[in-house]
C-alpha cells in the first residue's frame, strides 16, 4: 500500500516547530507518511493571495490526507480555515485528520462534524493511527 500523501496545516506564525518535528521524521524511511507543507506569506485577502491559493490547491489536490495541527491561534487562522473548506470541496476531496497541540486549544469549525479522525497527542504512531483512520470529510 503507497504511503499517504499529507498536506499539513499549521498557523506558521505559532506552530512551526511541530512542522519540522513532521518533516524529520518523515526523513525517516520507516516512518508511514511524506507531506508537503509551503505556507503562505501574504494576508488571505491581499491581491497576491490568489496566486499563493492557487500554489495550494495545486499541493493539495496532489495528496490524499490533510493533517491539521490545532495550535492555540488556529481557531482564528483565516488561511487555515481555507485550507480546512478547500480539502472537503469536492474536486480536492481530502481525508481529514487533526491533532490538538494542546488539550485546550480551540477546534477550528471546519473540523467539526465531518467526521474528522483526531489524534490523541503529537505524537509519531498517534498521527499514523489518525491517518489510518481518516475519511473524506464532509
Amino acid at each position: 500500500m503507497a504511503k499517504p500523501k499529507v498536506f499539513v496545516s499549521y498557523d506558521h506564525s505559532e506552530d512551526a516547530h511541530y512542522k519540522r518535528l513532521l518533516q524529520a521524521w518523515d526523513a525517516n524511511p520507516d516512518f508511514d507518511f511524506e507531506f508537503d507543507s509551503r505556507g503562505p506569506d501574504v494576508a488571505i485577502n491581499s491581491t497576491d493571495a490568489a496566486v499563493v491559493k492557487a500554489r495550494l490547491t495545486t499541493l493539495m489536490k496532489a495528496a490524499t490526507h490533510l493533517l491539521v495541527l490545532v495550535g492555540e491561534k488556529s481557531h482564528t487562522s483565516k488561511w487555515m480555515k481555507w485550507e480546512v473548506d478547500r480539502a472537503k470541496e469536492s474536486d480536492v476531496n481530502l481525508k481529514l485528520a487533526a491533532v490538538k497541540l494542546n488539550k485546550f486549544n480551540l477546534t477550528p469549525a471546519g473540523l467539526l462534524n465531518v467526521g474528522t479522525s483526531w489524534a490523541t497527542s503529537f505524537e509519531r504512531d498517534r498521527i499514523v493511527d489518525a491517518l489510518k483512520q481518516a475519511k473524506v470529510g464532509h
